[in-house]
């Protein structure tokens, strides 16, 4: 996950060589993936095992993978970063924000040692970096949320420019349909939490919001949705296993591809410290898994919207009439586009949202 997400990871955008690492590519590639949480049935944390999986069961014998799971940012994971470089792991995914500063010193220690800072933004000849355009999924489970309802709840882990993107995103796709929705928004001041999640969205719905997103670490907004009967979006993974009637879909995070892509140039000693940030095109974020509760139609509008943002006809952050923030000031005029750099350091809500940032 993200924490204090800072404003250079503008250069995270795009593929960009920036070094090159020429070593002779090894016989059995050792890869060590490091977890931020436990590894479990959903979430973040289980998208990225899926994404070592997929490795594993592209290359077969020619990769041996492992995982350390459940490692504190900080001081915890530059140890065990440390000891998976000292055991002979030649490739290093670290999926997590506050693994980015750890990565960078291990790496200096271990120059022949490739490592991937997933959700971080600083490269070095040996170390890349990767994320994905969340927002995008965002926006698309607004529009379905848009469909199904005029008030919404948001639990939110930290108030960083990752999640405003998401609350911003989700917020102007339910309004694209239904212009008089509202999202509610709750800061937690942590990534995983189950039972203050849980409490938070029980709160929200309390106060009478008709389904609920969130931008935290397990699947309690969804078990929460599905105990009181209302609707939830799933974030990360698929999450029909807990909440079967409850979700209305799932935006999950497909990373089998690019952690079989970076293995590969490995392998083949053609490996480079880039820069990727990739979305619904790259088929990094993907909108799927409709619950039995949203209409064919919704389900058709939703898809056909996610075609055009992998096409380039649809951009979230496109303001359709002049985008406000919720204090009524005007941030972007009629028909402009927020850039990347805009958008990366986003530091606003948008009109619609009830909540501040804090």
């Amino acid at each position: 996950m993200c924490k204090n997400l800072a404003a250079a990871l503008v250069a995270a955008c795009c593929i960009a060589p920036a070094f090159s690492q020429t070593q002779a590519p090894p016989k059995v590639l050792k890869i060590a993936f490091v977890y931020v949480t436990p590894v479990t049935d959903a979430g973040w944390v289980h998208q990225h095992e899926e994404g070592r999986k997929a490795v594993q069961a592209a290359l077969g014998d020619q990769v041996k993978t492992r995982f350390v799971e459940n490692v504190a940012e900080g001081a915890d994971a530059e140890r065990v970063i440390r000891d998976l470089a000292s055991q002979g792991n030649q490739l290093i995914f670290t999926p997590s924000f506050g693994y980015m500063e750890p990565t960078l010193k291990v790496a200096k220690e271990f120059p022949d040692v490739k490592f991937e800072s997933i959700t971080g933004y600083k490269t070095a000849p040996n170390v890349a970096v990767a994320n994905a355009r969340y927002y995008e999924g965002r926006y698309l489970a607004g529009l379905a949320a848009g469909r199904l309802a005029t008030s919404a709840g948001y639990v939110a882990g930290f108030a960083i420019p990752e999640v405003i993107q998401g609350i911003n995103a989700f917020t102007l796709g339910m309004r694209s349909v239904n212009p008089k929705a509202t999202v509610k928004v709750v800061w937690l001041g942590a990534w995983f939490d189950p039972p203050r999640e849980r409490e938070a969205a029980m709160a929200l719905f309390n106060q009478g919001v008709e389904v609920m997103a969130f931008h935290t670490g397990s699947t309690a907004v969804m078990r929460a949705a599905q105990e009181r009967g209302k609707l939830a979006i799933a974030y990360h993974s698929d999450m029909r296993q807990v909440a079967p009637d409850a979700q209305v879909l799932a935006i999950t995070h497909q990373w089998g591809n690019y952690y079989t892509g970076r293995a590969q140039a490995v392998l083949e000693g053609s490996w480079k410290s880039a820069a990727l940030w990739g979305g619904v095109k790259e088929g990094m974020i993907r909108v799927d898994s409709f619950g039995p509760k949203v209409p064919q139609k919704v389900a058709d509008e939703v898809l056909s919207r996610q075609r055009d943002i992998a096409a380039g006809r649809l951009h979230p952050f496109t303001a359709r009439t002049a985008l406000l923030d919720n204090q009524g000031h005007e941030v972007l005029a009629v028909g402009k586009t927020l850039s990347d750099e805009q958008i990366l350091t986003m530091n606003f809500l948008v009109q619609g949202v009830q909540g501040t940032l804090n």
